[in-house]
């Protein structure tokens, strides 16, 4: 029997010889805590991941609510991340959810950026986002279409996160948006300053702009300059003798469903 089942027992015939731990680490100083029974050892099993090493490596897309003029009302925000910057690269509000609404979200997106696309677009398995419009759409560009595994939001997780920030910032109007207009421009304003203001944690706080436009190496240099030279001017308050870490960050993965041969697929 294991140490988590002789416990209990003994317990129930009032005798207490050790924990459960101890009986642990003398099974294991004797080679005893070994796997018994002919069940074949549990394989752990990686999710296949995407890989992005730099911008527009991998885009990703999803759909949130955003409140109306009265309770039951909607809005639709479309939006779409550059998973290695961060960086929203397209938006759009719409009053619907449909595939030929996120189908034009990616086009405009396209068109703004001048002809850059992804290599990859990315999203959950939502039914705007597998809608014959987008995906005939995408197929066109020579695209490729990935899809998060069922029920597993981690997959999605940097679209989740920027719309949570936009829901916690502290103008968001949580009694709604009088009309669609009034919901376009402010969320166009958000992402200004989410692009180009805001410091985020996951690329060593520079802004999502500079990191899509390679100036997070020169920015975090400076930086490390900074507190180089303040080491050197103070070096009892360094008692490590190491600064903050100012390295930029090298590349972000996605979790996706086993499409793509099952394997890590790195996007060169």
């Amino acid at each position: 029997m294991p140490p988590a089942q002789i416990v209990p027992k003994l317990a129930d015939r009032g005798q207490y010889v050790a924990s459960e731990s101890t009986f642990y680490r003398v099974l294991k100083k004797h080679n005893e805590n070994t796997r018994r029974g002919r069940v074949a050892r549990p394989k752990k099993r990686n999710p296949p991941q995407l890989i992005a090493n730099v911008p527009n490596d991998i885009w990703a897309t999803d759909i949130t609510w955003l409140p109306g003029p009265i309770v039951g009302i909607f809005f639709y925000l479309y939006a779409i991340i550059d998973i290695f910057s961060r960086k929203i690269v397209g938006f759009e509000v719409y009053e619907v959810e449909s595939s030929e609404n996120l189908k034009t979200t990616v086009s405009k997106a396209i068109s703004r950026l001048k002809g850059v696309q992804p290599k990859i677009f990315h999203s959950d398995n939502g039914s705007p986002m597998k809608g014959q419009s987008l995906m005939e759409f995408l197929y066109s560009l020579n695209i490729l279409k990935t899809f998060s595994r069922p029920r597993v939001k981690n997959d999605n997780a940097h679209i989740e996160s920027f719309f949570k920030t936009l829901k916690y910032f502290p103008a968001y109007p949580y009694g709604g948006f009088k009309d669609i207009t009034e919901a376009r421009q402010w969320v166009s304003q958000f992402i200004d300053i989410y692009n180009n203001e805001h410091y985020h944690s996951k690329i060593n706080y520079v802004t999502p702009s500079q990191k899509y436009d390679g100036l997070d190496k020169v920015i975090l240099q400076k930086r490390n300059d900074v507190y180089q030279i303040a080491m050197t001017n103070n070096p009892q308050r360094w008692s490590r003798h190491k600064t903050r870490d100012f390295t930029p960050t090298r590349s972000t993965t996605v979790g996706c469903k086993s499409n793509l041969k099952g394997e890590t697929t790195k996007v060169a």
